[in-house]
C-alpha cells in the first residue's frame, strides 16, 4: 500500500497485519489492474449515471416501486453530506450500518464510500453484547441504523466511548436521517481515495465461533464485481436480481447490490424472504437471477411448480455445501442447473465456481480466471488428485484481518487457507469435503460430514440434517447426525435405526451415524449458513445410538 492514502484517520492502515503475513496478490488479468486512485462508489454509481444507465432502475421492491440510478445517486450524495457536514465524518473513519436489506441501507453503504469512510455493515440480529465487540474492534465513531433496530445499538453504545453519533433511518422525526438529508444538495464530490484505501470491514459470519474483521480496499470491492460475474454469471443490463443474502455479508453485498450495479442491472431488496415469497418475487417481478443458500433451494423445489419461474436465467447457490439431491430436485422443477461456488469473507468474492453447462456431480467447480487454487497436505505440499487436504487460494483479493493474530493461520506462504477441506481431480474440479475442522476422525478413519449428510438426505423422511463429530472416549469421535423430519414422520428409536440402515446402504458402514438426534430445526446464522459449532457445544441425550 504505497500510494498516498486519502484517509485522515489512519486507524485501518495502522492495524493492518504485518507485511510478512500478507497474502500474495495477483493482478495478472486486465480487469484486475486498477489505477492508483480509485473510489468504488464512483466506479459503480457515479459513472453509471454519467454513462447510459441513469434512467434505468437500480433497486426494486415488491410493491412496484423503483429507484433509478440517477435517483439513487442523489440519495447517496445527500447522505454523504449528512455524514460529513453533520456528523463530522472524515476519510478513514468507520461507519457502522445496521439494517435489513432495503434501499436506505444500500444508500448508506455508498454514502460512506463516497465520503472516504469505511463501511462496517452488521447483521440485524446482533444483540448489544455482539455489537459492542464490533464497535470496540473497529473503533466505530458513527452509526446509521434502521429505526426498528436501534434499541440494541443504543444499549451497546452506552458502554463504548468511541461511538458518539447514532442516526436512525426508515423513520420520522427531526433526528431521523430522512429529515437531515432533506435540505441537502443532491451533488457531492467523492473523496479521491487510493485503490488500496480500506473501504469495507466485513465481520465473519460466526460459523466457527468468534468472528474476525476482514478489511477490504476499494480495489477489492471492484474485484468482487469483475472476476466471478464476468466469467461465470455473465449479467446484462436488463437482468433483475433477487435473493436472500444480507448486504452485511460479502456474498450479499455482491449478489444483492454491487454486482448488478456493475452491469447496469437492478436488484429486488426485501427485508425478509421465505421460500414461498422468494418464488412469488421471481414470478411477479420477472426476476432473471436468484441467489440464495442450498437450504432455500431445497425448500423451494416442492413449491416451485405452483409459480411461474420461466423468467430465470441463472440460479446461484452459495454459503454452504450444495447437496447433489438439492441440485437435482431444483433442476427437475425449474429446468435450471444451479451454479455452485465457494468464496469467503476474507477473499471478498467467489473464487471457485462453474458455468451451468460445465457442472459436474458433486463438484463445487473450478478456479475462476484471475485466481489460483490448490489442495495442500499438512506439510504444505500439493495433494495428489483425489486426496483430501486444505484448500489454498490466491488472487486479486485476499485476507487482511484487523489486528488479529489469526492472520498467521489464514495466510501461509502467500496462500489464503480458507479452512475448507477439498479434493481436486485431474481436470481441476474441486470437491468439498467439509470445513477442515468438520472432518470427523473416528477409530482412525477420516470421515466427511458432508458425505454422511448426502447419504441420509436420500431417506424420504428427512427434511434436513447436519452431521458433526462428538468426542467419545473409545473412538475419539463418533459420527452424530442431527435430523429434522418432514411433517407426518415421527421421532422414534425405530426411525433412528431406519436412518442408520439407510446410511449404511449408501456409504461404507464405518461412516454411518452411530448417534441420531431429532431436532425441530438446525442452528443457522442470518445468512442461512449452518452453525456446526453450536451443535458441538450443545449437550443432547442419546437417541437411537
Amino acid at each position: 500500500m504505497g500510494t498516498p492514502s486519502a484517509h485522515v484517520d489512519s486507524f485501518a492502515r495502522e492495524n493492518l497485519p504485518p507485511r510478512g503475513q500478507w497474502p500474495e496478490f495477483l493482478f495478472e488479468r486486465p480487469e484486475f489492474c486498477y489505477p492508483e486512485r480509485l473510489n468504488c462508489a464512483t466506479e459503480l454509481l457515479d459513472k453509471a449515471v454519467a454513462g447510459t444507465f441513469a434512467e434505468r432502475p437500480v433497486i426494486r421492491s415488491m410493491d412496484g416501486a423503483r429507484i433509478t440510478y440517477r435517483e439513487f445517486l442523489a440519495l447517496c450524495n445527500r447522505i454523504a453530506r449528512v455524514l460529513v457536514e453533520d456528523l463530522g465524518v472524515v476519510p478513514g473513519n468507520r461507519v457502522l450500518l445496521r439494517s435489513a436489506n432495503n434501499a436506505m441501507l444500500a444508500a448508506c453503504l455508498f454514502a460512506a464510500w463516497k465520503a472516504g469512510a469505511i463501511a462496517v455493515p452488521t447483521m440485524k440480529l446482533l444483540r448489544a453484547g455482539e455489537l459492542r465487540q464490533v464497535i470496540e474492534k473497529a473503533n466505530i465513531s458513527a452509526a446509521l441504523c434502521d429505526t426498528g433496530l436501534i434499541a440494541e445499538l443504543e444499549s451497546a453504545a452506552a458502554q463504548c466511548a468511541s461511538l458518539n453519533a447514532i442516526v436512525p433511518f426508515n423513520g420520522s422525526g427531526r433526528g431521523a436521517l430522512e429529515a437531515m438529508l432533506r435540505a441537502k444538495p443532491a451533488h457531492f464530490a467523492n473523496v479521491d481515495t487510493a485503490a488500496d484505501d480500506v473501504a469495507l470491514i466485513a465481520f465473519t459470519s460466526g460459523t466457527t465461533g468468534t468472528p474476525k474483521a476482514a478489511m477490504h480496499p476499494h480495489r477489492g470491492v471492484m474485484a468482487m464485481c469483475e472476476g466471478w460475474p464476468r466469467s461465470i454469471l455473465k449479467p446484462r443490463a436488463d437482468d433483475i436480481f433477487c435473493g436472500t443474502a444480507p448486504l452485511a455479508f460479502t456474498y450479499g453485498l455482491g449478489t444483492m447490490l454491487c454486482i448488478p450495479m456493475r452491469f447496469g442491472a437492478s436488484v429486488v431488496l426485501a427485508e425478509k424472504q421465505t421460500p414461498e415469497s422468494l418464488l412469488e418475487t421471481i414470478q411477479e417481478l420477472r426476476c432473471t437471477f436468484v441467489a440464495t443458500v442450498p437450504t432455500f433451494f431445497r425448500q423451494m423445489a416442492p413449491l416451485a411448480r405452483g409459480f411461474d419461474t420461466s423468467s430465470l436465467r441463472r440460479a446461484i447457490s452459495s454459503g454452504e455445501a450444495l447437496p447433489e439431491a438439492t441440485r437435482r430436485q431444483f433442476r427437475e422443477v425449474s429446468g435450471l442447473e444451479l451454479i455452485d461456488g465457494i468464496g469467503s469473507t476474507e477473499m471478498m468474492q467467489t473464487f471457485i465456481s462453474h458455468v451451468p453447462e460445465r457442472a459436474r456431480p458433486g463438484a463445487t467447480g473450478y478456479v475462476i480466471p484471475g485466481y489460483r487454487a490448490t489442495v495442500l497436505d499438512a506439510s504444505g505440499n500439493p495433494c495428489a488428485p483425489g486426496l483430501i487436504g486444505r484448500l489454498a487460494v490466491k488472487g486479486p483479493s485476499g485476507c487482511l484481518y484487523l489486528a488479529d493474530e489469526r492472520q498467521a493461520d489464514y495466510v501461509q506462504k502467500g496462500w489464503n487457507l480458507t479452512g475448507d477441506a477439498f479434493s481436486m481431480d485431474e481436470d481441476g474440479y474441486f470437491y468439498f469435503a467439509g470445513r477442515s475442522d468438520d472432518l470427523i476422525v473416528s477409530s482412525g478413519y477420516n470421515i466427511s460430514a458432508l458425505e454422511v449428510e448426502a447419504a441420509l438426505l436420500g431417506h424420504e423422511a428427512l427434511a434436513e440434517c447436519a452431521v458433526v463429530g462428538i468426542p467419545d472416549e473409545w473412538r475419539g469421535q463418533i459420527v452424530t447426525a442431527f435430523v429434522v423430519l418432514k411433517p407426518g414422520y415421527r421421532r422414534s428409536p425405530q426411525m433412528a435405526k431406519d436412518l442408520q440402515d439407510h446410511a449404511k446402504s449408501a456409504i461404507a458402514p464405518y461412516k454411518y451415524p452411530r448417534r441420531i438426534e431429532f431436532v425441530a430445526a438446525l442452528p443457522r446464522n442470518e445468512s442461512g449458513k449452518l452453525q456446526r459449532f453450536r451443535l458441538r457445544e450443545k449437550q443432547f441425550s442419546t437417541a437411537g445410538a
